[in-house]
């Protein structure tokens, strides 16, 4: 027996056995290709967002300054020196926390001299708002950064900052208060410690009363007492003056606009009495009512009288009159309005003066405030620096002479040409590789939280079982020739698709004929009357007498789809006493219908709301074994198992199952579950069929490219 002996490559997994989700590169790149357009833009977006936000950053500039420590190669002995060159890394560990300790930190702030701190300022100027106040010298000393150099007695300082002179400034200067800090901490104690300190609380005194004396003949000079007064008084007069110029500048160029509609109107010969300042000026409202009136008489008495009457020679006269009256009031209208127009004009330049010399003063008031806060900057930081000399001169102590001092400057700090940050290159490879893992996360992400079937990985890794056929989409096919596609002998891409499930069946089944096959799904609408039928019908084409049996019976749809009567069936046999004494086929209550060669149909004869009662009696069964021995192959339609539990008993008495499901609409795990429950048993699941591919989808979720071959084939020779 060919079917018997043909060896399967069918595996099912049994009751306790775990199946392993292996995925091939291919299943990858599908994965990829079908979440396409919804990871790619999500992980565009976010990868050029950051990549942007990154760029934005406010550019740096980065200056090193190096300090060197001299070898410990001498020992000294006598009590009383202190020596601070470096003996271990212990040394060079308590250095570097005291480059970063806030009292070298506020030693370099007060070290710096006014211009210096307008250095550091500099780069925060720009983005103050008006009237704001400047960041501190400490607010805008950038951040210091000392780390040894490997295998050396080497420390190197670095200072990012907005501005690279000012980290090339600060740079240094960390070394400069450092090395002084040290000398402090080593030798103040000495002879040299005690004159130096000395000469320079006398340079600082003379430099804070040179100060002082500069800021008291500025004042002097500018003949300044309250600088504040001076300059609140001159911005009120200048806002006044603004708002004075403002509505003056409006009333001109309202009055512009109506002068140069007026010369518009003339020029074009239009209707100045269009023009609302020129109609309702003094008398020519008045003038227009007379004239219209003298018009309306002259009209009235012309029907009566001759032209040359005394009535109407009146008429003609005083109309004459008030018309060159009109024009004199145009004529003033136009003049008057001009002449608001220039001492508008005037006024304005007027203002304008006015602005210009407030103006004037408040910047002259502004660069003197500058100028005297610069000065008397200087003189408080003269002062504090005098005072503070002053109490480390009075307790300074003096102590036995010590060897110079073994640290020194290696290379002094200068500006960078280049910020270092933001680095475009760097920025651009970050956004590349996020761009590619969100791109690969989100696929596959997606992929894991969808669990819906798509794939023959889905079926044959994660399911565990064969998959017998590819049926391709057929909406394009008419609802009722998609059921009679292989018993009509349609040349179609379905045709084949249902011929390749023939194949499958027969290779996996292990059972020889007569035998009943099942073919069920796990939800409505997955296609499993479309295959019940056109498997049928493959089965009868090559020569094995097949009965179709539509038992769905809560849902009948098979007699619908061949355009046969529903009166007869099982359901009708049932109720009329389950008769077995009669063949089958003969039977009027059951109806088997003859659909074509080989093929026949048995409909369900009606609805029933409890098939149940029905399908787990003897005579069911009885009857199913009656019609195995009239047939070679009867395919059982059923309902889905996830709606009712009817497939289940009649999976009890049925021999193999095919289970249909639909491209990307029932869930994996159901599926499994139930295709665990059908192996409970003592059925044979011979595989999955996946219903309702596009030609697309086929290509790249399967291996089963006959279907472009013929579907070009086909399409070509119709």
């Amino acid at each position: 027996m060919a079917d018997v002996s043909a060896k399967s490559t069918h595996h099912s997994p049994g009751k306790d056995e775990e199946v392993v989700e292996r995925r091939t590169l291919r299943d990858y790149l599908i994965i990829l290709r079908e979440r396409l357009w919804i990871a790619l833009p999500i992980a565009l977006l976010v990868a050029v967002g950051i990549g942007y936000y990154q760029s934005r950053a406010t550019p740096l500039y980065q200056s090193r300054a190096t300090l060197r420590f001299e070898k410990p190669d001498r020992i000294v002995a006598t009590e009383g020196v202190t020596r601070p060159e470096v003996q271990s890394e212990f040394d060079i560990n308590t250095y570097l926390e005291i480059l970063k300790s806030d009292k070298l930190r506020q030693r370099v702030v007060n070290s710096l001299s006014p211009q210096e701190v307008k250095i550091l300022q500099r780069p925060f100027l720009t983005k103050l708002s008006p009237g704001a106040t400047p960041p501190s010298a400490g607010a805008a000393l950038g951040s210091m950064v000392p780390s040894p150099v490997r295998n050396s007695f080497l420390i190197s300082v670095s200072v990012n900052h907005q501005d690279p002179e000012a980290a090339a400034l600060i740079a240094n200067r960390y070394i400069d208060q450092f090395m002084q800090q040290i000398m402090d901490s080593t030798m103040g104690k000495n002879e040299y410690a005690t004159d130096f300190l000395r000469k320079r609380s006398d340079d600082l005194r003379k430099e804070s009363e040179a100060a002082a004396l500069q800021v008291q003949r500025f004042m002097e000079v500018h003949k300044l007492v309250s600088l504040d007064e001076s300059t609140n008084l001159v911005n009120a007069r200048l806002q006044t003056v603004s708002t004075e110029l403002t509505r003056v500048r409006l009333a001109r160029l309202e009055l512009e606009s109506q002068v140069k509609q007026i010369e518009t109107y003339q020029a074009e010969g239009r209707n100045l009495f269009e023009i609302s300042s020129i109609a309702t000026y003094d008398q020519i409202p008045a003038l227009n009512a007379q004239i219209a009136e003298l018009t309306r008489t002259q009209t009235v008495l012309g029907e009566r009288y001759l032209e040359r009457h005394p009535l109407m020679i009146e008429l003609a006269n005083k109309l004459r009159v008030a018309q060159e009256q009109l024009r004199t009031q145009v004529s003033l209208a136009i003049a008057d309005l001009k002449s608001r127009l220039a001492k508008t004009a005037d006024s304005e330049r007027t203002f304008e003066q006015e602005k210009q010399l407030q103006e004037t003063e408040f910047f002259k008031l502004r660069d003197l405030r500058g100028e005297y806060n610069s000065l008397k900057n200087q003189a408080d930081v003269a002062q504090k620096n005098y005072i503070d000399i002053l109490d480390r001169l009075n307790q300074t102590t003096t102590t036995k002479s010590l060897e110079k001092l073994p640290l020194q400057p290696l290379d002094r700090a200068v500006p960078a040409g280049a910020p270092f940050t933001p680095d475009l290159a760097r920025i651009i490879r970050t956004s590349s590789l996020l761009f590619v893992a969100l791109f690969l996360a989100v696929a596959i992400g997606l992929n894991f939280i969808d669990d819906r079937i798509k794939s023959t990985w889905d079926v044959e890794h994660y399911i565990g079982t064969t998959l017998l056929g590819i049926v391709p989409d057929l909406a394009d096919t008419p609802d009722d020739d998609r059921y009679r596609m292989v018993l009509d002998h349609r040349q179609s891409p379905g045709l084949e698709a249902f011929l390749s499930i023939y194949s499958s069946v027969k290779i996996h089944s292990k059972l020889d004929f007569p035998k009943s096959i099942l073919v069920t799904s796990t939800i409505p609408g997955e296609g499993k009357t479309l295959v019940s039928a056109n498997l049928a019908a493959s089965f009868a084409r090559h020569g094995r007498r097949t009965l179709l049996i539509d038992c769905d019976l809560r849902r009948p749809m098979m007699h619908r789809h061949f355009k046969q009567s529903n009166q007869a069936g099982i359901i009708t046999w049932f109720e009329k006493g389950a008769d077995l004494s009669v063949e089958p086929q003969k039977n009027p209550d059951l109806g088997i219908i003859s659909l074509g060669e080989n093929l026949s149909l048995l409909c369900s004869g009606g609805r029933s709301k409890t098939p149940s009662s029905l399908l787990e009696t003897p005579a069911f069964t009885q009857l199913l074994e009656r019609l195995k021995q009239q047939y070679e192959l009867v395919v059982v339609d059923s309902p889905p198992l996830g709606a009712v539990t009817d497939s289940l008993l009649l999976a009890e008495r049925t021999d193999e199952i095919v289970y249909v499901c639909r491209f990307n609409k029932a869930l994996r795990k159901h599926i499994q579950l139930y295709t665990k429950l059908l192996l409970s048993g003592k059925n044979e699941v011979l595989g999955i069929v996946l219903n309702g591919l596009s030609p697309r989808r086929i290509k790249y979720y399967s291996n089963y490219r006959y279907y472009r071959s013929y579907k070009k084939y086909y399409g070509t020779h119709g």
